[in-house]
């Protein structure tokens, strides 16, 4: 297995991403280590908030949300897993596994930002997310969740199933192609090419195409009594919990009650289903989002 590192010419003249770089070295595990790029956006001293992306995106999908949270007065910070964006990718499908996510995502999070943060996530950051938050419920101030779930075996839905075979066995797995589809607001050929940057060759989309497989959506997959043990926890999390998600969303769009209507800082807040917003809600309505997790934070007194 080699670690791969996209070179940094491939992500020249992104548009309305003027975000300085940040490492992070992360042990892999098997004795590797792993280069993880994040933003780190907003006064260091300010109350935190955490944005995780899921499949199959970068960091570049906050670029609309970051100015408006660091203008709120929030520390922003927001990581490219390992395997997207400009992170390091090894490129052995196989490698990736739900709890080495979780593991190298913790890591990051440890060293970089251990204060009580706000969250939001979505798609596979809120797999990652919500079991962290289900773990340690202490280390989270309040949670904004968006096309997201925190999945514990059962029926697997058609359009699932359908995205999990395209992302094994397709040909023609073009990540930008794949944002375009997936939203509501047209990408320029810019954002699409910005979405493609990370992903040179076949190699460097091992990532990205082990995500789909590692979904726990079937009886006796891996993760599943992690995230039992997690929601335990996550159930009885008492701060605010938000649930803003996509009615254009085919995959996880009729997910929110399984959330707000479990988790107890849910009860009695806004919740929204986001017209003309698809899965990548933060390309559609990066506005109402940035809106809510202020919101909640004050609600929590995180944010003054």
């Amino acid at each position: 297995m080699e670690i791969l590192r996209t070179p940094a010419e491939r992500f020249a003249n992104l548009p309305d991403y003027p975000f300085a770089e940040n490492w992070f070295t992360v042990d892999l595990g098997d004795g590797l280590t792993a280069r993880q790029h994040y933003l780190d956006e907003g006064d260091k001293s300010a109350p935190p908030v955490l944005l995780f992306h899921g499949e199959p995106s970068w960091s570049f999908l906050y670029r609309k949300m970051i100015p408006i949270l660091v203008d709120a007065g929030f520390r922003v910070l927001a990581p490219d897993l390992i395997g997207f964006g400009k992170s390091d990718k090894p490129d052995d499908i196989s490698f990736y596994t739900y709890a080495r996510h979780v593991d190298w995502l913790k890591q990051w999070r440890n060293a970089v930002e251990p204060r009580p943060a706000a969250l939001f996530c979505q798609d596979w950051g809120s797999l990652l997310g919500l079991r962290m938050v289900g773990q340690e419920p202490e280390r989270f101030t309040c949670v904004v969740a968006s096309n997201a779930a925190l999945p514990v075996g059962g029926k697997i839905t058609d359009a699932f199933l359908a995205w999990r075979e395209f992302a094994r066995t397709s040909p023609d797995f073009v990540i930008g192609d794949l944002l375009q589809r997936a939203t509501q607001t047209p990408l320029s050929d810019a954002e699409v090419a910005a979405y493609n940057a990370p992903f040179p060759n076949e190699a460097s989309k091992a990532g990205a195409r082990a995500f789909p497989q590692l979904v726990p959506v079937e009886d006796g997959m891996d993760g599943i009594a992690e995230n039992v043990a997690a929601w335990e926890g996550l159930a009885g999390f008492t701060a605010p919990f938000l649930t803003l998600f996509g009615e254009d969303d085919p995959v996880l769009g009729s997910a929110a009650p399984a959330l707000n209507t479990r988790i107890e800082g849910a009860k009695g807040l806004p919740h929204a289903m986001l017209s003309k917003c698809g899965h990548f809600s933060q390309e559609d309505r990066p506005q109402e989002l940035s809106q809510g997790i202020i919101d909640m934070a004050r609600k929590a007194g995180h944010l003054v």
